[in-house]
């Protein structure tokens, strides 16, 4: 398992540039004689027979996707389509070098492509599922053709968590604000001064957005509506974040204005400082807002109305936990996470992910979204939906998993649902009846450079999976 880990984990696996991970896994497929399909959006199926006596163990679909979410650290110059990522062992940790290490999801590729390379791992028929583009769209999943399938059982290996045995997830859909811009012609007395918001952790838009860390989108849009209070500025251009699931670590606005005012920006940003450390001392200590002047020149501005616009919808599109789970103590049942915001020509392009366990919630928070837009004088459009998956009370797969893992472990694993988008309410939809669940080993700090996967657990994780497996032989499938 670790030469294939390592392959994995080192090739750069960018969303909607799948292409070469892609074709990788299809030549992986031949080189093993093994069955394969890939379709039109580069998904790939992997299929082999059982092993010796478990012909009539019900055929396994393992699923994991072969995209990872590209970030990395400001300043580092790193090409995610062709450079390689550059590994690095600190303890037991493993990381990428001021990049997403891209073990989400990588691991469950590498799990994948042992077992479909061993020769003496006993195992059900599988049917590996390899899906694109599932950290922006989840197209892959969505586009996926359940004729392919003949497994009624599925393991999901995109889990981060080991010990957990995951049973349910939030369902998700992309909401984004259009404001089309106005330019007028700057004043040239006027200085042009970047602020920026730096030092945030970031984090997955689903599993940390109830940890409390600032939102770098969300904190400019405060101080931008504070300024405008105390100064006469013009506004050229805001941006920040990367993805929409990922909390946004950095943002940055332009702001135009007489060079004599600069001393009291500069006195009232170190004010917004103390607020803001203050605010996130716990969650995110190294929160900086600072500002700079600009060596570029900007002939246009926003029009005042524009710049008002905008800083409106920074301040009022909703952002993080909007309800709790009355069911399942502790989790988040409905968010919203601002993630991106550019500037371009005609329009400032606000994109949040929108993630609730009920389907009515989420149908609730984007009819609230849309109503903002309707105040704002913009377009609201909605893209990427994706359903949540729910629990299965008569599932025959989890209570095996639970058992493996008593035996292994002399504990009972935590049995949990998360607030994060899972495939499995895809293929639940796809195939009717579909028995999930879902693990994973110890990562922490996903979609950020400070990603790291735990090498003990990715071990550990594997031996689970494999004994998991071989336990499937000794039950009785009749029936099913």
């Amino acid at each position: 398992m670790n030469m294939w880990c390592f392959t994995i984990l080192t090739k750069s696996r960018k969303s909607r540039a799948d292409r070469a991970i892609s074709d990788f896994l299809v030549a992986f497929a031949r080189q093993h004689q093994l069955e394969v399909v890939q379709d039109e959006v580069l998904n790939v199926i992997i299929k082999k027979p059982a092993t010796a006596g478990y012909e009539r163990v019900p055929t396994v679909i393992l699923q994991g996707h072969m995209d990872m979410v590209c970030e990395k650290n400001s300043g580092v110059e790193h090409d995610f389509e062709t450079e390689p990522l550059r590994l690095r062992i600190k303890d037991d940790m493993l990381y990428a070098t001021d990049t997403t290490l891209g073990a989400d999801n990588g691991i469950a590729v590498a799990y994948a492509l042992a077992l479909l390379a061993s020769t003496d791992i006993p195992h059900p028929a599988l049917e590996v599922v390899i899906t694109s583009e599932e950290e922006t769209t989840m197209r892959g999943a969505l586009m996926v053709d359940p004729q392919h399938f003949r497994g009624r059982i599925l393991i999901n290996l995109d889990s981060e968590a080991e010990g957990k045995l995951l049973v349910s997830s939030a369902g998700g859909i992309q909401a984004n604000h259009l404001l089309p811009v106005r330019r007028v012609a700057a004043d040239p007395a006027d200085a042009a001064y970047r602020l920026t918001v730096r030092g945030l952790r970031g984090g997955h838009s689903g599993a940390s957005i109830d940890q409390g860390r600032g939102n770098a989108n969300k904190l400019l849009g405060r101080v931008l509506h504070d300024l405008s209070i105390h100064f006469s500025y013009a506004l050229a251009e805001v941006s920040g974040g990367q993805k929409s699931n990922a909390i946004p670590r950095e943002a940055d606005a332009v702001l135009l204005l007489p060079p004599e005012d600069y001393p009291d920006l500069e006195a009232k940003l170190a004010e917004w400082n103390r607020i803001v450390k203050n605010e996130l001392r716990v969650a995110d200590p190294h929160v900086e807002l600072s500002i700079t002047k600009s060596a570029q020149r900007y002939a246009e501005v926003f029009s005042e109305d524009t710049k008002l616009r905008v800083i409106a919808a920074l301040v009022l599109v909703p952002n993080g936990v909007l309800s709790m789970s009355n069911d399942i103590a502790g989790l988040v049942e409905s968010s919203t996470n601002l993630g991106v915001v550019t500037t371009s020509a005609a329009e400032v392009r606000l994109v949040s992910e929108v993630r609730s366990s009920l389907k009515s919630l989420k149908e609730q928070t984007v009819a609230q979204m849309k109503m903002i837009a309707t105040v704002l004088g913009c377009e609201c459009t909605t893209t990427a939906e994706y359903p949540e998956w729910p629990y299965n009370p008569d599932s025959r797969i989890r209570p095996l998993f639970v058992k493996v893992y008593r035996e292994k472990y002399g504990s009972e694993p935590e049995v949990i649902a998360i607030h994060a988008g899972l495939e499995c309410g895809i293929f639940g939809e796809k195939l009717p009846g579909l028995d999930m669940v879902s693990i994973g080993p110890d990562m922490y700090d996903v979609h950020t450079p400070d990603e790291h996967l735990s090498i003990s657990s990715a071990i550990r994780t594997w031996d689970y999976l494999l004994e998991v497996l071989a336990a499937m032989g000794e039950e009785d499938w009749t029936g099913e």
